[in-house]
């Protein structure tokens, strides 16, 4: 008997030391195609160490579909009182893909910070605020896949959509919706039978507190992308989505953060701004649109809104605190100079080396034949007229619908010679990545516009004027403003304060050059990629009717021209 009672004794000490020693375990998952560690973690209220422990994982970086992974009870000591989270966010990045001393940080820096944040706090949110999925050739060319790529490898959470994210159209958006690891959401747009376009909001949960994140769109996206990529979409005012979502969301979450693409121009009719001063109960509005930088953030009616400025110059970060029902938030911006110190995330480098290979498929397509050289060389495009200017500019035209086109020479990088046209011809041509804008623009502002431009001729200068829609003669003779002697806009000469449609290029839109008279214009509409207006317009029209004919002259030339064609 009492031999008995010592072996279950000591069956019992055996079972008590496994129950201290060995973790438990409440189940185990299998990982399937686009896992991350730290979704795992969040999924099941853990921390990533826990689960590395757990699995004895060698990389957390490594996990593969198929893999079966021990996941601990949550048995662990876990935060008790205050729990902190912390946002992440982007804006406008405009596919500023890789990271450069004079420009952005990249996504490669990007995702080193996130990875450092998540090891300290694995309640983090990774959100974008609009604008990613456009802007430069290694998105469009494959009409914003690349980028929902490098995204998914960085760890987004989240993103609302911007005007520009409709730029390949509305379909397009959403199957780039369903390539996304991460949720796409708006609550602003509606479909013509009053469902959302986009789903409103996601609600997440971090030891116990749940955080709701609803999406708005700016109203002006109607004429800030292609009218034709928004047909039979509505997009509501946001105060009054705003507060509708508010309502539906107050009692299912303790923090509600707005994700916005609004933006901070006051002159306009929508802006986070007004969101935060007409809509109570928000906590957080994370901006994008108006491109401007909040390094402390800025707060409204006990909201603060925050916004990074542009193309990942710097990395927004929010820390949120809630303990005893109280929440205390924080902004600060990680600058350039901060990130640029940090190495760069090997993993997102070799993915984007590896899309730019994959483009060079791309860039060899042919889209039309020439006949004649399409002059871009330096020294042509700025000191006069060419023919390749003025293809660039009717293709603007005949984007836009406008009366007038203008773009800078010194944006033309490079002439395309006879024979095949490619893709990548076209591209070198025109490699910054602008975009198409309309304004609206005075007879007088025109003149200055064109003043400017020829201002030092015959001295090269990169604001040189290529034009369509109108034509000019001036004399160089005469002293720098005073050169412009005549201009006529579809065939009639220019009235000063008559008002005109102006396509030119988002540089120009914003003062580039010197075009100051452009940056504070009415705003008209914007277009796709200058490149992808010139491509659509070789493959419509070809190249073979593109000529000088005198849409820029000098006074003696068109002195010579009449009495040639009165002899």
């Amino acid at each position: 008997m009492k031999s008995r009672r010592f072996i279950v004794l000591i069956v019992t000490v055996v079972l008590l030391t496994s129950m201290m020693v060995l973790p438990a375990f409440a189940t185990t998952y299998e990982v399937v195609s686009g896992d991350m560690l730290y979704r795992i973690a969040q999924k099941y209220g853990v921390t990533v160490q826990q689960i590395v422990d757990a699995n004895d994982i060698k990389n957390p970086d490594l996990i593969y579909p198929g893999d079966k992974l021990l996941i601990p009870d949550g048995t662990t000591p876990t935060p008790t009182g205050a729990v902190e989270i912390t946002i992440i966010h982007t804006n406008d990045v405009h596919s500023r893909v890789s990271f450069s001393a004079t420009g952005g940080l990249g996504y490669d820096k990007l995702s080193t910070i996130v990875k450092e944040m998540r090891a300290k706090n694995p309640n983090t949110l990774v959100m974008d605020a609009g604008d990613a999925f456009h802007g430069q050739t290694v998105s469009t060319l494959n009409k914003g896949e690349s980028i929902v790529r490098i995204m998914n490898a960085v760890g987004y959470d989240l993103m609302t959509v911007g005007n520009h994210d409709f730029n390949y159209g509305q379909d397009r958006l959403l199957e780039l919706e369903k390539m996304a690891d991460f949720d796409i959401i708006s609550s602003s747009i509606y479909k013509a039978d009053y469902s959302t376009f986009l789903p409103s909001y996601v609600i997440k949960e971090f030891d116990g507190v749940k955080i709701a994140v609803f999406g708005l769109s700016t109203p002006d996206t109607t004429f800030t992308t292609h009218p034709n990529n928004v047909i039979g979409l509505d997009f509501f005012d946001p105060v009054i989505i705003g507060k509708l979502m508010v309502a539906q969301l107050k009692d299912k979450a303790d923090i509600i953060v707005c994700l916005a693409h609004l933006g901070l121009d006051s002159s306009g009719d929508y802006s986070s701004e007004k969101v935060a001063m007409y809509v109570d109960g928000i906590d957080v509005i994370v901006d994008g649109h108006s491109h401007t930088a909040l390094p402390e953030g800025r707060l409204v009616n006990n909201t603060l809104i925050v916004q990074t400025g542009d193309y990942i110059k710097n990395v927004g970060v929010v820390e949120l605190k809630l303990a005893k029902g109280v929440l205390t938030k924080t902004a600060k911006h990680i600058t350039h100079a901060e990130g640029g110190a940090m190495a760069s995330d090997q993993v997102i480098v070799d993915l984007i080396a590896e899309i730019q290979a994959d483009n060079t498929a791309i860039t060899s397509e042919v889209i039309g034949t020439t006949t004649i050289k399409l002059d871009g060389e330096r020294g042509l495009v700025r000191t006069g007229e060419t023919n390749l200017g003025n293809l660039i500019t009717d293709a603007m035209l005949y984007e836009t619908g406008a009366q007038i086109a203008f773009t800078n020479g010194g944006g033309i990088r490079a002439s395309i010679d006879v024979g095949e046209i490619t893709v990548g011809d076209v591209i070198t041509v025109l490699p910054f990545g602008n975009y198409v804008v309309t304004k609206e623009l005075t007879g007088s502002q025109i003149v200055a516009a064109l003043e400017l431009g020829m201002d030092t001729y015959p001295a090269e200068k990169g604001s040189f004027p290529h034009i369509a829609g109108m034509k000019v003669v001036f004399d160089p003779a005469k002293a720098a403003g005073e050169r412009v002697v005549s201009v006529t806009v579809g065939g009639e000469a220019i009235v000063l304060d008559e008002h005109y449609s102006v396509a030119t290029n988002d540089f120009i839109a914003a003062g580039g050059d010197g075009y100051t008279m452009f940056k504070g214009a009415p705003h008209l509409g914007e277009y796709q990629g200058l490149d992808e207006v010139l491509i659509d317009y070789i493959q419509v029209f070809g190249a073979e009717d593109s000529v000088v004919e005198g849409r820029i002259m000098k006074v003696d030339e068109v002195s010579y021209l009449y009495f040639y064609l009165a002899a």
